[in-house]
């Protein structure tokens, strides 16, 4: 359990300093960041969903960003940009940070661990599971992008 504990404080250090840090960003950017070569980035569905969010329930989005996948950067950045007040921001920043730390140290390292067993014990099987991942993911974002994208006027014909 001491190991458990000396990774879930590291990493929360490094989730404090990322987070804060892209929350600095966006407080020291503010409008600015909207006029500049970054619009487009900070326009997009992702920063706009996460920019709604923000106003309409506040620091708890922050809180509940880190328990996500790529949504955790945009929340802390617009809510620097969107000047939340230290005070709201800072507990969601622990709250959320602690929780996003103790899962990767427990769940994330178990993970790991179970991972490098496999390809230790039986390497062949470990590559086929590895390959299965890889496949999952590309195609998971293949599958993303291919929902997001805007549909064009051409129907393809069906085969028959």
């Amino acid at each position: 359990m001491g190991e458990v504990a000396v990774t879930a404080g590291v990493l929360y250090v490094i989730v404090l300093l990322r987070a804060g840090g892209t929350f600095a960003v966006g407080w020291l950017t503010g409008a600015g960041a909207r006029r500049s070569r970054f619009a487009a980035r900070i326009s997009s569905a992702k920063f706009l969903r996460a920019e709604r969010a923000i106003q309409r329930w506040g620091a708890p989005v922050v809180a509940v960003s880190f328990l996500t996948i790529g949504f955790q950067t945009a929340a802390n950045f617009l809510a620097g940009s969107m000047r939340m007040p230290l005070p709201r921001y800072l507990p969601a920043l622990f709250l959320g940070g602690a929780a996003w730390a103790m899962i990767y140290a427990t769940a994330g390292l178990g993970v790991l661990a179970v991972v490098g067993r496999l390809f230790a014990e039986r390497p062949a099987l470990g590559a086929s599971a590895g390959a299965v991942l890889l496949l999952a993911m590309c195609g998971a974002v293949v599958h993303r992008r291919r929902r997001r994208a805007p549909a064009s006027g051409d129907s393809v014909a069906e085969e028959g």
